[in-house]
């Protein structure tokens, strides 16, 4: 006789727990706009997006949840400042959180990891590019992930302003963790973009909760600006205005140094930041504005992800962003106080050059793609690559070699395997007796097995993890594990280095040299139909189709900047939303537009730089060959070989970079791709 069972139904935390949690440790009285929403699906084991604007409260919709959740709560996100920021944060208030990412220390990380796996830490922020790293991944398979949250999920997008290769892999990957529900949070999404998001990570329309985009405590405005005018009218505006917190947004680092310097000898308390100052300078900077009510701050974009000032009362666009996603999510950073706030785009026609420019600098030569393709057709059936090698030996910058082969994954030609570091070293901080008392039986065997295996040096040892796995007729990933474990309880210390990242072809494009299979393998990849130059044709053309998609963009900033429509409306209809009536404070409504914009007459790029370009591509045929490459170089847009050939310490390199590239290329001579 069988007797069955009744499994008790899970039940999941309530809203009326969510409430409380949200008063005691977050010391909040109520919900936000749409956080209830989220909260609530995100609590009932659904798979939910949050598009909320810049400031509309996204973090709290997965910090709150991973207090009530039994597992572990981890948080994707590219913005190192946002982790530090929040965790110091949530550590005010009782709260553990934990960052992992490139900036901890040995003993930082340990301790993270500590209490990650015995569970006082149930928050945990990781940069992407961590989740393709050997040694988090063998750390993190084990863990209950109850919360899979992705912010700036935007990213995925292929279609999207700031698309990044490895968010494409995050859906996947969060199969691989077992998580049990999905957030995917973003502050600038389209229609187009926020499908994107759902088909990815399979959620429903119902779940996808989009607050009200239009905020009419910012005034939009802008001003045509020329040569002599743009520096002045911005002195102009700061000067008429009462005094407060403000933004003033640039495209270049040099251009943030000399606008600083310029509004200082003005007598104005300005302070310049991006990404070539030394990580001290930019917290003193940022704890030095947001503890100010009249600071200037000149900035890249660099500045400002994940800032919590509410009292910012003018952002400035000295020069223009390259698209209505940016511009949005950088004017989103005013007023979040709710008080008034004015966001005034100052447009120099001539900064659509130095934009569009940097567009056209990402796509490589065909040539260059035909080489990646020939490259990676050469390798065996499964094999590790360095994607920094990759770039190196193809030409081709490092995002767009990974682009590359993310889209080679997603049109089903090879298949990611586990990344692995080829050098471990080793330092350890007790003996090896201290160590192996720790084990007994078979594992002590191992152990001992494993530190047998390490190479003495000066202070480091070194660990050759393919040979030692050999060596102990084990899989590698045991050996790191090993390792990695006598790291956690402070018995050695790991530097790894030379990171690889593994593949296996699934269905291999056919070459001249790669008709026979370089490895015996009983799982051989099927020969495909297309030749591999058929192949770098197309994935040439889907980078040309994205340059496309990029340099248009710049069109809607453009189109905003005329004022021939309330501009608020305008952009709030880009983000799907619709304004009832005209926001009556934008540059339309008070009646300064429509402007005109003077168009960008084509441009000589002179004798004296088409003899310099002439003769360098005699001297350096192979990296100068192309139109395309010889107008990279009087650009100023490097690529990997020009930095290794040294092109970019030439006196003439970047002489070009005020001319559109389209004309500088159409001057230069050379192959057409």
């Amino acid at each position: 006789m069988s007797v069955t069972v009744t499994q008790p139904k899970k039940s999941h935390p309530t809203m009326g727990d969510a409430k409380e949690v949200l008063k005691q440790k977050f010391g909040l009285p109520e919900f936000r706009d749409g956080q209830l929403a989220v909260i609530e699906r995100l609590l009932s084991g659904k798979n939910v997006a949050a598009v909320f604007p810049t400031g509309g409260g996204k973090s709290l919709c997965y910090q709150l949840p991973s207090q009530m959740l039994q597992g572990t709560t981890v948080v994707v996100s590219p913005l190192i400042a946002l982790m530090k920021d929040q965790c110091d944060a949530l550590a005010t208030r009782g709260i553990a959180a934990a960052r992992l990412d490139s900036s901890l220390s040995p003993q930082e990380f340990r301790d993270a990891m500590k209490g990650i796996r015995e569970g006082s830490i149930k928050l945990v922020y990781v940069s992407p590019e961590r989740f393709f790293n050997e040694r988090f991944l063998t750390t993190v398979e084990s863990l209950h992930v109850s919360l899979f949250a992705i912010d700036e999920a935007h990213c995925i997008s292929q279609w999207g302003h700031n698309f990044r290769p490895d968010y494409l892999k995050l859906a996947e990957l969060a199969k691989e963790l077992s998580a049990e529900r999905v957030l995917a949070l973003t502050a600038t999404a389209t229609p187009e973009v926020l499908a994107d998001i759902r088909d990815a990570f399979q959620i429903e329309a119902g779940d996808a909760i989009r607050t009200k985009f239009y905020r009419d405590n910012l005034a939009i405005r802008s001003t045509i600006v020329d040569e002599a005018t743009h520096y002045q009218t911005l002195v102009e505006r700061i000067k008429e205005r009462p005094r407060g917190s403000t933004l003033v947004y640039v495209t270049l680092q040099k251009t943030a140094e000399e606008i600083a310097e310029r509004l200082t000898l003005d007598g104005f308390a300005a302070n310049a930041y991006h990404a070539g100052l030394d990580n001290e300078v930019r917290t003193q900077i940022q704890q030095d504005f947001i503890g100010s009510d009249g600071q200037v701050v000149v900035a890249t974009i660099a500045f400002g992800m994940g800032i919590d000032k509410s009292n910012i009362r003018y952002v400035y666009h000295y020069n223009a962003p390259k698209s209505l996603e940016s511009y949005a999510q950088e004017i989103g950073r005013a007023g979040r106080d709710g008080d008034a706030a004015i966001c005034e785009l100052l447009l120099h026609p001539k900064d659509r050059i130095v934009l569009e420019n940097f567009t056209y600098g990402d796509t490589p030569s065909r040539h260059s793609v035909r080489r990646f393709i020939e490259f990676l057709a050469g390798q065996a059936d499964s094999f590790h690559v360095s994607h920094y090698r990759l770039a190196s030996e193809t030409d081709i910058r490092i995002l767009v070699a990974r682009t590359l082969i993310t889209y080679l994954e997603l049109d089903g030609y090879i298949k990611a395997t586990s990344p692995r570091y080829d050098s471990y070293k080793i330092k350890p901080l007790v003996s090896s007796k201290v160590i192996l008392n720790h084990f007994q039986g078979e594992p002590r065997e191992f152990a001992a097995g494993v530190l047998s295996c390490l190479t003495k040096g000066r202070t480091w040892f070194s660990l050759n993890t393919v040979l030692a796995a050999k060596k102990l007729g084990c899989d590698r990933g045991r050996v790191v594990k090993a390792v990695e474990y006598m790291s956690e309880n402070g018995w050695l210390e790991i530097n790894v280095s030379d990171l690889v990242h593994g593949y296996r072809w699934i269905r291999r494009p056919s070459t001249k040299s790669s008709t026979k299979s370089s490895t015996k393998s009983s799982t051989k990849p099927s020969d495909d139909t297309s030749d591999a130059k058929t192949l770098a044709d197309q994935l040439h053309q889907r980078l040309a189709s994205r340059e496309g998609s990029e340099v248009s963009r710049l069109d809607g900033i453009f189109d905003l900047a005329k004022a021939d429509a309330c501009q608020a409306g305008l952009l709030s209809f880009h983000f799907g939303e619709t304004l009832e009536k005209p926001c009556g404070q934008c540059s339309s409504c008070l009646g300064e537009g429509p402007f005109e914009i003077p168009a960008i007459k084509s441009r000589s790029i002179g004798t004296s730089a088409l003899g310099v370009i002439t003769g360098l591509a005699k001297e350096f045929p192979d990296l100068l060959s192309t139109s395309r490459d010889r107008a990279r170089f009087l650009c100023g847009l490097s690529s990997p070989a020009m930095i290794k050939a040294k092109l970019t310490r030439h006196a003439s390199y970047g002489v070009c970079n005020e001319v559109p590239f389209s004309d500088v290329m159409a001057q230069v001579g050379g192959l057409d791709e």
